[in-house]
This record gives C-alpha cells, structure tokens and sequence, in this order.
C-alpha cells in the first residue's frame, strides 16, 4: 500500500491518491489535496485563507505543527467597530455589526496565511517540485467542477434570518462571481452544471512557476493591494511581505492511556485536552454511548471547555493563555466534582451560527508519514480581485469588536479558531488521525471521534458517522438520528434542547484509524468526501 487520504472532495482526495501512487509522501499529498480544495469548495477553502498543520515524519524525527493563522491588517484598531457591534453569534463563531462590514467585502479581509504555508510545509518536508504539487489544482480549474449537492446546499443556507449576509449574495458581490456561478440572466446555477475559472487557473499557474512569493511579494501581491487601496480594504504590501508561517511542538495531552498531539493556541488542542481530561474520570462504557447520562457529560464537557476558551484562550502572542492551568487534570477534577453535584456551566449567547467553511485532510504514506490539516476561509467574505479568480477569507468578523477581551481586534494578531487537526497514539505508535470543518462545532465533532474510537471501539467511518451533539452555549444541539426518548430524559433534567433537520450534523470529521495492522478511513457522510487506500 502506498498510503490512504481522506478528504471532504472527491476530486481534492484523488489528487492527493495520485501523488502517494507516484511515489510522494505524506506532505505532498496533502499540499496537493488542499490546493485542489480551494478550486473545487473555493467557499470553503483556498489560498487567501488560512489553518493549521499537524505533521509526524517519524524517520526525520520530526513531529510539528504548522500554525498559519490569519492575522489582522496593520492599520486595524482595537476600536474601529466597538461603536457599532450588535451582537455575537449563539455559537460563538463571529460577531455581528451595523452594515455587516465585517462579514461581507474588503472590510472583512483578514490577511492570508494558506499558500505561504502550503509552500512552507512541501519545501520543509516534501518531496516534490513545488509546480507539480500546483499542476493539478491548474488543470482541476480549467477543467472545471460540476455544482455538487451539498454546495449547492451551502450556498442557499438561510443565514441571513441569524443576522449574516447569505452566501448566495456573497458569491454574487464580485463580477468574477456573477460570471461564474450565475447564468447571463442572474439565476444561481443548480447541481451537475459546470464552475470553469480560468482566472484561478491563470493565477494557481503563476504561482507554479514563480513560487508563493508572487502572491506576496510580486505581481499578485501588487494587485491585491491596489484593489484594497481602491476598495477601502486593509491590507497593505506589508502586510502581505510579513507572512510567515509558525513552526511550534504539537501541545500533548493524555486520556486512557492515549498520547493526544494537537494544535496550540490560537487553534483548538487546548479546549479539546479539557474536555478529554474531564471526561476521562467517568466511565463513557458504562454509560452506554449516546444515552442520555454520558450526553449530559458530554454537554457540561463541551460547556466547561467552551467558557474557559472565551475567558482565557487567543493569540498567546498578545495574551497570557494559562495552557497549564487549562490542561491540568486536577483543574477538570475540580468541574466534575460540580457536574456530578448537579452544577451545570452557563455559557449564554445573543444568536445562533454555525458556519461551514472550512476543509479538512488526513494522509498517511507507506513510510508511516502522517499529516492531518484544517484550513479555510473562515466565512468567504466575497471578495474576488478582477482577473484573479480566488475569493479572499472572511476572518475579521470572528475578532472580538469590543477592546480588552482575548479576541479583540489588533494589528497583527491571530484570530481564535476551533481546527482541531490531532493524532492518537497508542504507546509511540500512532492510532488515530482526525480533523473537521465545521466552525465552532470542529473540536466537539473532533472529540466525539476520539471518544468513539478510543472508548467504544468503532472503526473509522463508525467514528465520524455516529450521530453528535453540540453543546457551545446553554442549548444542547442534536442531530435528528439521537432518539426523542433520549433528549426528553435530558430535557427532564432541565437542559433546553434543539434537534436540527440534519441526519449528520454539527462538524464534519474526517478520520484514519490504525487497527494493528492497516489504516482504514472514514469520510463524514455529511460532505462529499472520501477515503481512498491507494
């Protein structure tokens, strides 16, 4: 075998297939997945966006993290919308303002970090030429891409009853986007229809041939900042030359007797590790998964974890992030003993979001090369220079809009995210390979997972299939498999509760799982991914 990816694309899974036949690794794979993701879900991903990247390469010795968080302009202010915030999201993912500024146009552009990245990590641990990693993202662009069921889905999500500006209307806020996602007579094209954008293709080209560099320091890099200049967008020159892309050790936690390798701050690990250290001193089994017991453990998990991030965890490059206390398993023995009181952890919001616009891959080559990346745009903000072809992230709408908080707005920070792009290990061996999209449900989807694999055993597509909860504010979301007879017992225990529509809801992991003698993987039946063992 020379190796296995999953990914949430058909077509992105392939290209990654197509390198580990040929004899790349691990890293190349993944390079070249996520650069065919951002052609074929360019509202879910591309390369004015951004992420993090776990990768292990046991026979280098190298096991690192790859942080390319989105930063703000430097000419943002900690103020520059405190006088006009109205509210925050349910879930916590993003905050609203008059004008929608921050979710929708230039306003809304945080700096990209993904293509300095990508290029980062192939020419730091991969094997290939940088042009033949980008080869099948120009040919994927030129060739086209039929309008799938689920990004048609996407694209007609009735956001705009929560307060933010529905993708449809971001899709048709540029010429390029009219040109290409709309008919001449203003209608949305509908499932199976083409997406050609030889604009992408032109620029994924240059990119080839001339490196990340022309993005951020060339030719690319001098349209863009004409195009903000022109626009009232943020971004300068400056901004763009000063992207690099942080090389840190995996924060490592424990639970049973598993080594959890995960993302750090300003990304998720540290949330993940709390809500597995209090978990860890209940007995999940006994339980029974899914009853109404090891949910109403599961939701004070998710709560108690949820609070401490919006108290205490952003970019540790401007706060104080205490991961010592937040990891400690005597701080979470201190919630359990609450919880097991009956004490239930308040989280309260003023509205409810979910946003779905991120990606995720997991490869594993035939050298026991592993790499697990989530990345994204965050919300598409709309955004696409003329004669470019991508759409810029959205991230300026997930800063905090009121000074003095953990996610305030400032020049250079990072936002928080909830990628949480992790590998299991059993001993020194490697068991599990994880990650989600899914905004702020990625780290409970990530964790129920694990759970599921770690205490109950299921393969990898039981893992990400089996039905979740989310629990991000006071509300316990279900998805619509969880019996009534379940969610009544919870609500008996005084726990509002909102089923949603969806069979698979609330995240989409993505997982490979080791099972002694093979990887075997598991797509979320939500997206459109599959797992490919080539």
């Amino acid at each position: 075998m020379n190796g296995i990816i999953v990914a949430p694309q058909r077509e992105a899974a392939e290209a990654g297939a197509k390198v580990l036949m040929a004899g790349g690794n691990a890293v190349d794979a993944a390079i070249a997945c996520a650069l065919v993701q951002g052609v074929v879900d360019p509202q879910m991903a591309g390369i004015a966006g951004f992420g993090t990247m776990q990768v292990y390469l046991p026979e280098r010795d190298v096991h690192t993290c790859l942080d390319f968080h989105a930063t703000c302009p430097a000419k943002a202010t900690a103020d520059m919308w405190a006088n006009i915030v109205t509210g925050e999201t349910r879930d916590g993912f993003g905050f609203l303002v008059e004008g929608k500024i921050n979710d929708l146009g230039y306003g809304a552009i945080a700096v990209p970090t993904s293509l300095r990245a990508y290029e980062d990590a192939a020419s730091s641990f991969g094997t290939w030429d940088w042009k033949d990693l980008v080869r099948p993202a120009v040919e994927q662009a030129r060739k086209g891409v039929r309008v799938r069921p689920q990004m048609h889905a996407m694209w007609l999500q009735p956001e705009s009853k929560f307060g933010r500006i529905d993708l449809v209307d971001k899709l048709r806020w540029s010429r390029t986007g009219r040109e290409i996602y709309f008919h001449a007579d203003g209608a949305l094209k509908t499932p199976g229809e083409a997406i050609v954008n030889e604009d992408l293709a032109n620029t994924l080209e240059l990119i080839g041939s001339k490196g990340a560099n022309v993005f951020y320091k060339g030719e690319i890099a001098e349209r863009i900042v004409a195009d903000m200049a022109a626009n009232g967008g943020l971004i300068t020159f400056e901004d763009l030359a000063n992207v690099r892309t942080k090389h840190l050790p995996p924060l490592i936690g424990d639970y049973r007797g598993h080594k959890i390798a995960t993302s750090n701050p300003p990304a998720a690990g540290v949330v993940l590790i709390q809500m597995l250290n209090f978990l860890e001193k209940f007995d999940l089994r006994e339980m029974e998964h899914n009853s109404a017991e090891f949910l109403k453990y599961l939701a004070e998990a998710m709560k108690f974890a949820t609070r401490d991030k919006e108290a205490f965890v952003g970019d540790p490059a401007f706060i104080d992030v205490p991961i010592g206390k937040l990891t400690s398993k005597a701080y979470a023995l201190e919630q359990v003993e609450r919880a097991r009181r009956g004490d239930k952890v308040s989280v309260t919001r003023l509205q409810h979001m979910e946003s779905k616009d991120t990606t995720q891959v997991c490869v594993s080559d035939k050298r026991g090369n592993i790499v697990t990346m989530t990345h994204s745009l965050g919300t598409a903000s709309g955004v696409i220079t003329d004669g470019l072809g991508f759409m810029y992230n959205g991230c300026m709408n997930v800063f905090d809009p009121r000074p003095g908080r953990p996610g305030s707005i400032a020049p250079g920070k990072s936002r928080y995210s909830s990628m949480t792009p992790s590998i299991v290990f059993k001993g020194d061996k490697p068991r599990m390979v994880v990650g989600a999209p899914g905004g702020a449900h990625i780290t409970g989807a990530v964790l129920q997972s694990i759970l599921n694999v770690v205490d109950f055993g299921m393969s990898a597509v039981e893992a990400v299939a089996a039905p979740r909860i989310s629990a991000t504010s006071d509300i316990i979301d279900v998805s619509n498999r969880l019996p009534e007879y379940v969610t009544d017992q919870l609500e008996q225990w005084g726990y509002p509760i909102v089923r949603s529509i969806q069979s698979f809801a609330f995240g989409a992991p993505h997982a490979l799982v080791f099972d002694g003698k093979d990887w075997s993987g598991g797509a979320d039946p939500q997206r459109d991914g599959v797992a490919l063992q080539v």
